[in-house]
């Protein structure tokens, strides 16, 4: 059922949309879920990754128990990097495998002042939206 009559249901504009992003776009859809501890305490499901953040990785062929640091995000290709997940080239020099943010739980965050802002922003948001209640 479509609720918004001014957004597209059609998948090939989503996805001309999706593809074709700017940066400050693209850093909303790369967003991660966060652990069980850090969504209880700070109330908030999911949020944008970032170079710091400690993330597992819990789908795909390379998930693992291990928990590691994200090296960098690379917004253009959609993917982000984590520490010690490389493969060998030919010539034996070491590369970063891409993972999507999607298939990654965030253990520990990087937080400074604009992110601790950002969560504030959510979980206030997500206590508003509490069930509708008729006042006398």
């Amino acid at each position: 059922m479509k609720f918004n009559k001014d957004v597209t249901s059609s998948r090939r504009k989503n996805r001309k949309r999706y593809f074709n992003a700017p940066s400050h776009i693209r850093r909303k859809f790369m967003s991660s879920p966060l652990s069980k501890e850090l969504r209880t305490k700070h109330s908030v499901r999911s949020i944008p990754i970032r170079k710091d953040d400690e993330v597992q990785i819990v789908r795909g062929h390379l998930k693992s128990s291990t928990v590691s640091k994200v090296v960098s995000v690379y917004r253009k290709k959609y993917v982000i990097h984590i520490d010690r997940v490389t493969k060998d080239k030919a010539n034996g020099q070491p590369v970063f495998i891409g993972i999507h943010p999607s298939n990654v739980v965030i253990h520990k965050l990087k937080l400074d002042n604009d992110r601790k802002k950002i969560l504030e922003k959510k979980a206030r948001a997500k206590i508003d939206k509490g069930k509708y209640t008729e006042e006398v």
